[in-house]
């Protein structure tokens, strides 16, 4: 099995385009590790460098100990799997996950054995005679899956590999891929647009803005520590509310001042502030409307006119406004708060990120 490398990677384009500007990072052996960020943060190109698909402009590329550069796909010993699930349609399932093994000149018995083995893994068994257009998309993922499989790679490479597939078989379809790690013990490197399957999937996840790693983390560590404005905006849904307050010293630490409300902290750090203004960061489920929280002494509270109330089943997400800023609270659907009602509530001065209004890093 094998860990990936890169040392100062960068990946400049004809038209002096830099899309990654300098990587380094270390995927660890049989690790599951996925790479997000926002549209043309260059996540795929990363992957692609790590394929071989794309030429590396300059910096150095390891799997396990070898330098692979100058070293073509195919001799990767990785596996790639695509969107597209770039199946042939001429072909059964049985024919499109033994093909690869063909091409290498394996011996028959020995593709039909390791094609079974992968079809009773993945439960295609009953499929092999069909072809592509006889399967579902979750099916067809399968078998894109199963003909990398087949390999017996090093590492597995998955470009947005859900991302055709409807809500319900994209649930489905992340815990076998979890399942599939579990069993095959293998490096996993994975390309995804849908914070969802990054918290739910990831050992670690990579998250990149204009080719720039922003923070490489766990999922629970980036939720509750992230490095900086950007991580903690782009991880959670519904999205982290940020405002402006402003900071002033008191007995059991700080207040942070935010129109008519008052949010007191313990936040570390905030001395060199006092006097000034910083960028707070507060999640939705830690702005609460419950009366036991509302006494609380750490408890900034707030009253507010309610613009929506979305009901969403077992929670509430509230959009309101204060002081100007649209926020977003999420409470329990039990206390049953309608659009257009005035509400209290009150923001956890436990639970508070703080960033520095110049560099967006947390303080």
């Amino acid at each position: 099995m094998a860990g990936i490398t890169l040392k100062n990677v960068t990946k400049t384009y004809e038209n002096n385009v830099t899309v990654i500007p300098g990587m380094d990072l270390e995927i660890r052996d049989k690790e599951f590790i996925i790479l997000v960020g926002p549209s043309g943060c260059g996540k795929s190109t990363t992957l692609r460098m790590i394929a071989g698909l794309e030429d590396i402009s300059s910096g150095d590329l390891y799997i396990g100990d070898r330098r692979v550069n100058d070293v073509p796909p195919k001799d990767r010993n990785i596996a790639m799997v695509f969107q597209s699930y770039a199946l042939y349609p001429h072909m059964t399932v049985y024919k499109n996950m033994a093909f690869a093994l063909q091409l290498q000149k394996v011996p028959k018995d020995e593709i039909d054995r390791k094609v079974r083995e992968v079809a009773k893994v993945l439960e295609l068994e009953p499929y092999l005679d069909r072809k592509p257009k006889a399967l579902s998309g979750g099916q067809r993922q399968r078998v894109a899956l199963g003909r990398a499989m087949v390999r017996d790679p090093a590492v597995f490479l998955l470009d947005e590999p859900l991302s055709n597939l409807d809500a319900k078989l994209r649930t489905e379809m992340r815990s076998q891929i979890s399942q599939l790690h579990q069993k095959l013990q293998t490096t996993f490197v994975y390309v995804t647009h849908d914070q969802t399957e990054a918290m739910t999937m990831a050992d670690r996840i990579v998250v990149l803005k204009d080719g720039v790693i922003q923070q490489v983390d766990t999922p629970q560590e980036l939720y509750d520590h992230p490095a900086n404005q950007f991580v903690a905006g782009f991880i959670g849904t519904p999205p982290m509310n940020f405002f402006a307050a402003g900071v002033e010293k008191s007995a059991g630490g700080h207040v942070l001042h935010f129109g008519d409300c008052a949010i007191p902290t313990e936040a570390k750090g905030l001395e060199p502030y006092e006097g000034k203004t910083v960028n707070v960061g507060v999640r939705p489920e830690d702005i609460h409307g419950e009366e036991s929280f509302l006494a609380l002494s750490h408890a900034g509270t707030m009253e507010v006119g309610v613009d929506l109330a979305e009901m969403m089943g077992a929670e509430i997400y509230l959009y309101i406004t204060v002081n100007g800023h649209k926020l977003i609270a999420r409470v329990p659907s039990r206390m049953a708060i309608h659009t257009g009602e005035t509400v209290k509530l009150a923001v956890d001065g436990h639970k508070v990120h703080l960033f520095d209004p110049e560099t967006q890093k947390r303080i």
